[in-house]
């Protein structure tokens, strides 16, 4: 057999070695997932009054964030964010545990973002039960009762959560859906 002959076999399978050596250590196109997209998306509240604060959907970018909806928003009926029950939310970051469409509590029903427990600035009084939602129903309707319906203005006062009206929430909720549900709240005055 000739030299040629013996080689061909050989450099055929050296390119074929090769090629599939270069092909396993070319980068993957990375994919976004959605947790990915999630991290960089968060809420922020603007505390200005009880009943006038802004809560925005925010993007982190280079530079400054950006603002992707506002909403008005509302908290507490007192600024003292160590007011159990009455206070604002306290200015720090919070983490967003979950989101429901149909929460069925006691006294928050419907569409509802559940925050974390936190200390207020005084060290020791403690703030529980903390949610971002509205005035509705379960099934996020309009009830007939002061708690389920919304009547305006004073529908933003809260027991120390942040309050939106229905439609705000609801809109609030579908976008960050469409996101993988951002985990951080920004709680600024």
């Amino acid at each position: 057999m000739n030299t040629r002959a013996r080689l061909a076999p050989v450099l055929l399978a050296a390119t074929i070695v090769g090629g599939l050596a270069t092909t396993a250590t070319a980068p993957a196109q990375a994919q976004p997932t959605a947790s990915a997209a999630a991290s960089s998306y968060y809420l922020k509240f603007d505390k200005r009054t009880n009943t006038n604060s802004t809560l925005a959907l925010m993007k982190s970018v280079s530079g400054p964030d950006k603002v992707i909806k506002k909403y008005r928003a509302g908290s507490g009926v007192s600024t003292n964010e160590c007011a159990s029950l009455r206070g604002w939310l306290p200015t720090k970051t919070y983490k967003i545990k979950k989101w429901y469409k149909k929460y069925d509590g006691t006294a928050i029903k419907g569409y509802a973002f559940h925050l974390n427990d936190t200390t207020c600035k005084n060290g020791y009084t403690r703030r529980t039960q903390l949610f971002i939602h509205s005035e509705m129903t379960k099934n996020g309707g309009q009830g007939s009762s002061e708690p389920r319906r919304w009547d305006g203005n004073s529908d933003y006062k809260s027991a120390g959560c942040i309050k939106l009206k229905p439609a705000d929430i609801k809109d609030l909720y579908k976008r960050g859906k469409n996101l993988g549900f951002p985990k951080k709240l920004i709680v600024t005055n």
